[in-house]
């Protein structure tokens, strides 16, 4: 398969797909390198932005996905009549920095960084696609493990864990400062990701009201 066609086909597997996809498995199903899937993708992600499409091409970790491009997020909620997903929470945040961390993680462990118990939020990230099993702990009642997941990341603007700040070999209560610090960056990434959104959605609307204008004059 020549270049402009695995460059189709990833588009095409990733357009019905709807959900990340590995490069692994794309380059089974096109007989081509991972190496040559990614990079692949990797244009196309260029074609998109530089020709201001509708939709971007994000990798996570060694997976590909199709979206929606985020200055469209108000038009696209307003067609589909849906609602913005509400903001993660100071305890959902720091969850998830336990989660991103030191993964994979059980519930008892973060209850125990955390000084409280988590259950709820455990949960309620769990519902949310933010985190998810992936496992047992050799261990008493083998409890659940958890880990992060492709969702986590683009809530948090990465592609991959490995953009994530590093957190030193520290413990007791600089180990629990530290932690606040990172439970603070991911909290400032979201916060950073939404605001790009609302912007890009403001920018539209005033380019729309500008083209009214123009034609009523």
């Amino acid at each position: 398969m020549d270049k402009i066609e695995l460059k189709s086909a990833v588009e095409a597997i990733l357009f019905a797909s709807g959900e990340p996809v590995s490069a692994a498995r794309i380059a089974v199903v096109t007989d081509s390198d991972e190496a040559d899937v990614l990079a692949a993708g990797a244009e196309l992600a260029a074609e998109y932005e530089a020709g201001k499409r509708g939709i971007r091409l994000v990798r996570l970790n060694d997976s590909l996905q199709l979206h929606s491009a985020p200055e469209h997020a108000d038009a696209i909620t307003r067609a589909l009549e849906q609602r913005r997903a509400p903001k993660l929470s100071p305890a959902s945040l720091e969850v998830l920095a336990i989660a991103a961390y030191f993964q994979p993680v059980t519930r008892a462990y973060i209850e125990q960084m955390r000084g409280v118990d988590s259950s709820y939020t455990v949960g309620v990230l769990t519902e949310r696609g933010m985190i998810e099993p992936c496992g047992t702990l050799e261990a008493v009642g083998r409890p659940t493990l958890y880990r992060t997941t492709d969702l986590f990341l683009r809530t948090m603007g990465i592609s991959s864990l490995e953009e994530l700040p590093p957190l030193p070999e520290i413990t007791g209560s600089d180990a629990a400062r530290e932690l606040q610090e990172k439970v603070d960056a991911l909290r400032a990434a979201e916060e950073a990701a939404k605001g790009r959104e609302e912007e890009a959605a403001r920018q539209t609307a005033g380019q729309t009201e500008m083209k009214e204008g123009a034609v009523e004059a």
